[in-house]
């Protein structure tokens, strides 16, 4: 029976379902050590648009796969999402106070706290992976999602691509470096979502993930980019978080260096570009195309 739930209730619902599997899977507050405990599940469970595993449940949907099995992947990507947002805020990285509109988590505890609670959520995440029975139950899908995690969090993903943002603040990049730290830095964990449904579909062939591929290499540059924007032209009380700290920091943003109409054009290619990928999945991509859309006219 087709599915005619409208994209914004399949998203609320998408949302609550990971959600439950994140207040599950974290420890208790009430649990010794209980600072830390309550330091992770704040960093979590305090807000967040859920855009890693929102990819994660839209690409199951566009591939006919249950979300009882993407339940994991879903959230062990979000963990992962949040353990580099406490290390991005603390002071020796963007020195950032605010989070999603919150304190940030070195702020609300403190600086050894904040570390602490980041550096246990990245465990929590490979637990979830190798210990929730559905995915035990398909150990090769479970084996290539694990491991595309651990590449995509490493130095040649997320971790590395943050040490090049450090590394280029006031100097000038070219749009192909630009665009190369910003496919480490937030692509690769938008990669591993987008894959870890893939690798759930025993009929996936390799054209297929390529196209996939394609699709969120595009995207993702695309949402970087539309980050940048909306630190020049986002209201802080809507973005969460002070509006041009990317400017106070004198980061290398796309708007910074090429100009704010270039960043916009550049985020509308990359648009077409990752669309036209999946073009070939049909009416069951729908959702994937609005979470694409969504991504590139978001005011936060």
């Amino acid at each position: 029976m087709k599915n005619t739930m409208p994209y914004k209730d399949k998203i609320k619902t998408y949302t609550l379902r990971v959600n439950k599997m994140l207040e599950q899977s974290l420890p208790n507050a009430e649990l010794p050590p209980r600072q830390l405990h309550e330091a992770m599940r704040y960093s979590v469970l305090g807000g967040g648009k859920r855009v890693r595993p929102l990819l994660v449940y839209a690409t199951g949907e566009a591939l006919g796969i249950e979300p009882s099995l993407l339940d994991a992947p879903a959230a062990a990507i979000e963990l992962m999402h949040a353990f580099s947002l406490v290390h991005d805020d603390l002071p020796a990285m963007d020195d950032d106070d605010l989070r999603r509109g919150q304190p940030t988590v070195h702020i609300k505890f403190d600086e050894a706290t904040a570390i602490l609670a980041a550096d246990a959520l990245q465990p929590l995440a490979f637990e979830l992976l190798a210990e929730t029975p559905a995915m035990r139950a398909r150990p090769e899908a479970q084996r290539r999602i694990i491991s595309a995690l651990a590449r995509a969090c490493g130095s040649n993903g997320m971790t590395g691509g943050q040490s090049i943002d450090l590394a280029s603040e006031a100097k000038s990049l070219n749009a192909a470096e630009l665009e190369h730290m910003y496919r480490l830095k937030t692509g690769r964990l938008l990669w591993v979502s987008v894959m870890s449904a893939a690798y759930c579909d025993p009929t996936m062939t390799a054209a297929g993930l390529h196209s996939l591929e394609r699709f969120i290499d595009a995207l993702g540059l695309a949402f970087q980019i539309r980050d940048d924007i909306l630190d020049i032209e986002g209201c802080s009380d809507v973005i969460g978080k002070p509006q041009g700290s990317d400017l106070e920091l004198d980061k290398a943003t796309y708007p910074a260096l090429f100009g704010m109409q270039a960043a916009k054009d550049r985020t509308q290619e990359l648009l077409e570009i990752a669309l036209a990928s999946i073009e070939h999945l049909g009416e069951p991509a729908d959702i994937l195309r609005w979470i694409g859309n969504y991504i590139v006219q978001r005011e936060s």
